[in-house]
């Protein structure tokens, strides 16, 4: 929430008089131990009267018309990779809401008149988006797919007497690598497509180099309080933690990223070490001096001549330090400054035509903006043994001290992970509730819907209470199903990707009234299943084919061969044609013969 309000305070710091078209802002904090969130956020907005005649201006025309054939009110997509780390970086950018899980995952609200209508027009917009963005999309199928009924809301403006006709469907892919092919069409959405503006920052190199990134691309329909004509706004956020001393390192020189050598690691020397070539680095005391050209390698190409037309600051680079440190903006023209004391907040106008560069000072450890801590935290793994059976368990904590929370549990398993409702048990641990066990105190609502083999996975959706300062343990057990041979992956062996649990805040609700909700999902899980071996077949058929050629053959010999006495064979005698070829080969022999007796 932290973030999402210093996004919200640094465009009211820049005095927008009315809403733009396009406007683009960048958010740099550093993190403890070198490292530094970046987020980027990009709005685009078009009349929904403009995209109906199809002049969609600054709204990208090869998504829109997606939606429009797709029956599609309200999309939300997420490209991620990596962990973030509550425990280290604090509370989650825009609180959760623009993170996705492990890989792809995906909802929206499509307009059917029924559940066949619904299933189809999400089959044409999952294979739409998959060729747009370079994505395996076309492989959620209705085994990856749900219909969630209390974790999502809309956030759009939806009319009521539409309501009942929007049918929300959520896919997932865990086992999606995202990569640069999905960062190319996410910039030719963009009106400068990184040619300009905060968007000429990106690097793929620099961008799935971070310790944790996730693209986001909202779609949803707004509809402004004052009487205004409805628009369809469009959100791109992309977020990412880079680790200073990585990125600062030259390309040239070191284009593979290699440990340092040992003469250039700070060494902790009160600790003893076998040998000369040990080292324990010592931990880091000072943050180090940054600058935007180091970290991304290259500056902000000025702004995008597409923003602000009409006189309004709607691009902006806000920096989140102490006063104490010292920050350097550098830009052959002027900008504009804008200091927020009270949230150590400054943001600067890009300029028109002009290179824009950040440099910030380092800073000595007793000078530190504090982290915000989240409310609740999340881990889950699987446990038991063996090819036949498991568990799952979920770990859920609320720091809060004073109150208690409900949250929402979304898990969406596949079809193979046969579920037992009946071992769901939730557990509550802690100084207020030391041994208060059970579904009947912890679980207040439950919604599941089993899973059919080959056609549908499992969804199950729990709201849960956890009183304060407590830790709730969510275990269940569950079958494993044996594959047929033709439905394993090339990379059987390593097992198959689980989707990440999604966990929602419910109560207390939020003061922030542009906050999407608090979010927070889970890592990936990694399900081994009984994998036969792929080579016993190839061993079947040679060992198969080497009986049947040996019994096949000695029975074929049998019964057609005719065995005979020695003394019954007829004598051979050359008569005939083989009489006349045998003279003709003599007298070849002499006619070659002849000129070597003449030589001599």
């Amino acid at each position: 929430m932290r973030v999402l309000f210093l996004f919200l305070l640094a465009a009211g710091a820049l005095v927008i008089a009315a809403s733009t078209d396009y406007d683009e802002r960048l958010l740099l904090r550093p993190l403890p131990q070198g490292a530094l969130l970046a987020s980027f956020n990009f709005k685009s907005n078009s009349s929904a009267t403009a995209f109906d005649e199809q002049n969609f201006r600054y709204f990208p025309r090869s998504l829109g018309q997606i939606l429009q054939h797709a029956h599609t009110k309200e999309l939300h997509l997420r490209f991620s990779v990596g962990r973030w780390d509550a425990e280290s970086w604090g509370v989650r950018p825009w609180d959760g809401a623009r993170e996705g899980g492990t890989g792809v995952e995906l909802w929206a609200w499509v307009d059917a008149q029924s559940d066949d209508e619904a299933d189809a027009r999400w089959l044409t917009l999952t294979n739409a988006l998959s060729g747009l963005f370079c994505a395996s999309l076309n492989f959620i199928d209705s085994t990856r797919t749900i219909r969630p009924v209390k974790i999502f809301q809309p956030e759009g403006y939806h009319p009521p007497s539409s309501t009942d006709s929007l049918h929300l469907l959520h896919g997932t892919l865990p086992h999606e690598v995202v990569c640069t092919e999905n960062l190319t069409p996410f910039l030719k959405l963009l009106p400068c497509k990184g040619k300009a503006g905060i968007s000429s920052l990106f690097d793929g190199h620099r961008l799935f180099d971070a310790a944790w990134q996730t693209m986001a691309i909202d779609v949803r329909p707004v509809c402004p309080q004052t009487g205004a004509d409805c628009v369809l706004e469009m959100e791109q956020t992309v977020d990412m933690v880079l680790d200073i001393d990585r990125s600062k390192r030259p390309r040239v020189d070191n284009p593979i990223p290699r440990p340092l050598p040992l003469e250039q690691i700070e060494c902790d020397n009160s600790k003893p070490y076998p040998g000369h070539d040990s080292c324990f680095p010592l931990s880091k005391t000072n943050e180090p001096a940054w600058s935007i050209s180091e970290v991304f390698g290259r500056s902000i190409a000025g702004s995008c001549p597409l923003s602000g037309q009409h006189g309004m600051a709607s691009q902006s680079v806000c920096v989140n330090v102490p006063s104490e440190r010292t920050v350097y903006p550098e830009s052959s023209r002027k900008f504009k400054e804008v200091r927020h004391d009270k949230e150590s907040l400054r943001c600067y106008e890009l300029p028109v035509g002009s290179d824009f560069d950040l440099s910030v000072s380092e800073q000595p450890p007793d000078v530190r903006i504090p982290l915000r801590q989240p409310t609740i935290y999340a881990a889950r793994s699987i446990t038991g043994h063996g090819q036949e059976r498991g568990g799952v368990q979920t770990v859920i904590v609320n720091s809060s001290p004073t109150s208690s929370i409900e949250v929402a549990y979304l898990e969406s398993l596949p079809w193979f992970m046969k579920p037992y409702l009946h071992t769901l048990l939730a557990t509550v641990s802690g100084p207020k509730s030391p041994s208060s066990s059970g579904s009947t105190t912890s679980i207040k609502e439950t919604y599941y819907r089993p899973a059919v083999d080959r056609h549908r996975g499992t969804h199950l959706e729990l709201v849960l209470s956890i009183p304060a300062a407590s830790t709730l343990t969510l275990t269940y057990d569950f079958d494993k199903a044996v594959l047929r041979y033709t439905e394993y992956p090339p990379d059987a062996n390593r097992g198959f990707d689980v989707a990440p649990a999604v966990i929602k805040l419910l109560s207390p609700p939020t003061a922030n009234q542009e906050s999407k909700g608090v979010y927070l999902r889970t890592t990936s899980l990694l399900l081994p299943l009984p994998t036969p071996d792929f080579s016993m077949p190839y061993n079947v058929i040679i060992l198969t084919s080497t009986v049947m050629a040996l019994g096949f053959g000695s029975i074929f010999n049998l019964l057609v061969r005719r065995f005979v006495a020695v003394d019954e064979v007829p004598v051979w005698a050359p008569s005939g044609l083989h009489t006349k070829i045998g003279a003709l080969v003599k007298v070849l022999a002499a006619t070659f013969r002849k000129p070597r007796a003449d030589s001599e």
